[in-house]
């Protein structure tokens, strides 16, 4: 006996989308070098061709996917002169945000694939830190841009392994304050 199924409509858009989010998904739990075309394609349910049809290699899927994220430019919006109580205020305070940890984790688990650290090296300095250096300007814009994300991913990284930083409401006031401070210092110079 056959069942006749409908074939499933096709909507090249929509399958686009599904690889990048499944592609999204896999690099953030596995590592670049665990993570195939293959499997991706399986999590969607279409042949891995498609996938490199959509994107081409796997290297440019993987850009595709970091391009996907939060790229961080969104330091830069608003005034430099309240940069640091801004982002102090929201890595403390706002609800944690799952494009920008998913970024984290990817970046994190490519430390181990030299291919994969490679690509994420050449995106985040032409994605990040040289436009925000370039927001920066002056001496030292580069390094200053470098001490700014670093306490910015430490503090929101921190925020996550001890979940909410297991501080009290008023400890998480001062705590913003310091950071604040201490980012608009390196932001000023």
């Amino acid at each position: 006996m056959f069942c006749n199924v409908a074939p499933r409509p096709r909507n090249a858009e929509a399958t686009r989308a599904a690889i990048l989010n499944a592609a999204l998904e896999r690099f953030s739990r596995e590592s670049y070098d665990d993570v195939g075309m293959r499997d991706i394609a399986g999590d969607v349910g279409v042949d891995a061709a498609l996938v490199s049809r959509y994107f081409g290699s796997k290297d440019e899927l993987f850009l595709t996917v970091l391009d996907s994220c939060s790229n961080g430019r969104d330091l830069m919006d608003g005034s430099r002169k309240d940069f640091g109580r801004r982002v102090a205020r929201e890595v403390i305070f706002e609800s944690k945000n799952e494009g920008k940890l998913k970024k984290l984790l990817i970046m994190l688990r490519s430390v181990g694939s030299a291919k994969a650290m490679d690509l994420v090296q050449r995106t985040g300095s032409e994605t990040f830190f040289d436009p925000f250096a370039a927001w920066i300007g002056g001496e030292d814009a580069a390094i200053r841009a470098r001490l700014a994300a670093a306490t910015i991913m430490g503090m929101a990284v921190s925020r996550e392994i001890t979940a909410g930083f297991g501080l009290t409401p008023a400890e998480c006031e001062r705590l913003a304050e310091r950071m604040g401070v201490m980012l608009q210092d390196i932001i000023d110079n």
